[in-house]
């Protein structure tokens, strides 16, 4: 049996592992051991390949981007800064129709920007939101569907966990991943605010109450006192790394100061939700750490196997250019969306495709950008939909069934689907911001 054999049972294997529910990782690391033993030939030297994969994975300097962002997330989730920036963006968009949900997409851009976690905008939004723009006439499904529509942003405007593990996978500047992911993330935000103010005046009955001129009217000093700080967080962290004052690693450093600092001056950190915090950043680091290890091996085991440069020979040779062969890429990536989660899903394909895009002259960074938001679309397919599934454990709220928040999500996914169409066809969206 060929080296192409084995890697190909081995892909085939692995697939059948985590259908049929294994953990991502767990496979990952079992069809490496087992391929590479194959092709080499020993166990023990097996071992020691995939081990010295796994030293090389985590030994990185900029591989402490993880913890300090994860850290600072969890920090600016505690603060209560989500309540503050829904507050602050229902105040600025209450009076026009759909003025609730377009304040929460507001708010859940502006939380993206401190935190990079969809899942922790899925829940502390369902949390804030959702009873707000019930108790205000908004339909349940409008109201979660706002919610997990705009949650995603948390993956694409920076900083981003999801960026972070791209750039660990593909070996590409980090802080070009965050800067290049700014355009999409305001283009899609800008989609999902005109998207809910279209409902609102031509699908009234989805929507429900489209006016939110009832809502607390804060002054304009509690709103600076609430806004300037997250104003203050964003522009240190991205305002430091885009104009090269400290690197990604350095910014999360300041950046979860910042946001002990602010947490501490408004008095919302108590000694028990801070250990709360260093506790969920560990376990959150420890997953990712096993993440990267797994897709390492995986990479090595595709390497020895040349797997990844037999499809790109066959791609060259079925002259598929590269909108063809992008766009059937983004095609299995969805389709994967709606079984795996996000980070499996970049395990899995990232390390199959970089050889075969190598070769055409693919920028990497606007590649990075693509499959973030090809893979952020299954955030909100059925059957997974890991986002609608935060929301519904989060509820308080029996009355919304899982199939209503899926409903309610599925025009923010077409609008994604827009959006990603832009980005392909138009490089220049993620590239644009790039000193290149």
């Amino acid at each position: 049996m060929s080296a192409f054999d084995i890697g190909l049972l081995a892909l085939i294997g692995m697939l059948v592992l985590v259908i049929s529910g294994m953990f991502v990782p767990i496979a990952l690391m079992l069809v490496s051991f087992l391929g590479v033993w194959a092709i080499k030939g020993s166990p023990e030297l097996a071992a020691k390949m995939l081990g010295l994969a796994a030293n090389d994975a985590i030994a990185s300097y900029f591989f402490g981007v993880v913890p300090l962002f994860v850290l600072m997330g969890f920090i600016v989730s505690e603060s209560g800064l989500g309540r503050d920036a829904f507050d602050v963006a229902n105040a600025m968009f209450r009076r026009i129709k759909g003025g609730l949900g377009v304040g929460t997409v507001a708010a859940n851009a502006i939380f993206a920007a401190i935190t990079g976690i969809s899942i922790a905008s899925a829940a502390v939004f369902t949390k804030i939101a959702v009873p707000e723009m019930r108790r205000h006439g908004y339909t349940g499904r409008f109201a979660v569907g706002v919610v997990a529509g705009s949650s995603v942003l948390g993956m694409l405007i920076p900083p981003s966990l999801l960026l972070i593990l791209f750039g660990l996978l593909a070996e590409q500047s980090i802080g070009d991943l965050f800067i290049a992911g700014i355009g999409p993330g305001i283009i899609l935000a800008l989609f999902f605010a005109i998207g809910t103010v279209a409902m609102a005046t031509f699908a009234p009955g989805f929507v429900g109450k489209s006016l939110s001129a009832d809502a607390v009217d804060y002054s304009r000093k509690e709103l600076l006192s609430k806004g300037l700080p997250i104003v203050a967080l964003i522009t240190l962290v991205l305002g430091g790394i885009y104009l090269g004052f400290f690197t990604p690693v350095e910014a999360g450093a300041i950046g979860a100061i910042a946001a002990l600092c602010i947490g501490m001056a408004k008095r919302r950190l108590s000694v028990k939700a801070l250990g709360r915090v260093l506790v969920d950043t560990g376990l959150v680091t420890a997953s990712v750490c096993f993440l990267i290890i797994a897709a390492q091996m995986y990479s090595r085991m595709l390497a020895f196997s040349g797997l990844p440069h037999a499809f790109g020979d066959l791609a060259a040779n079925a002259d598929l250019t590269l909108h063809g062969l992008i766009l059937m890429y983004v095609c299995v990536v969805i389709l994967l969306g709606m079984i795996l989660d996000s980070s499996s899903i970049m395990l899995i394909l990232v390390p199959l495709m970089l050889p075969i895009i190598g070769p055409m002259g693919v920028d990497l960074v606007w590649f990075g950008i693509v499959t973030v938001i090809a893979v952020e679309i299954g955030l909100l397919t059925p059957p997974f939909g890991i986002s609608v599934y935060v929301i519904k454990s989060t509820l308080d709220n029996n009355d919304i069934s899982l199939s209503d928040i899926f409903i309610g999500a599925a025009p923010f996914a077409l609008m994604m689907l827009l959006c990603l169409a832009l980005i392909i066809f138009f490089p220049i969206i993620a590239t644009g911001l790039l000193a290149r």
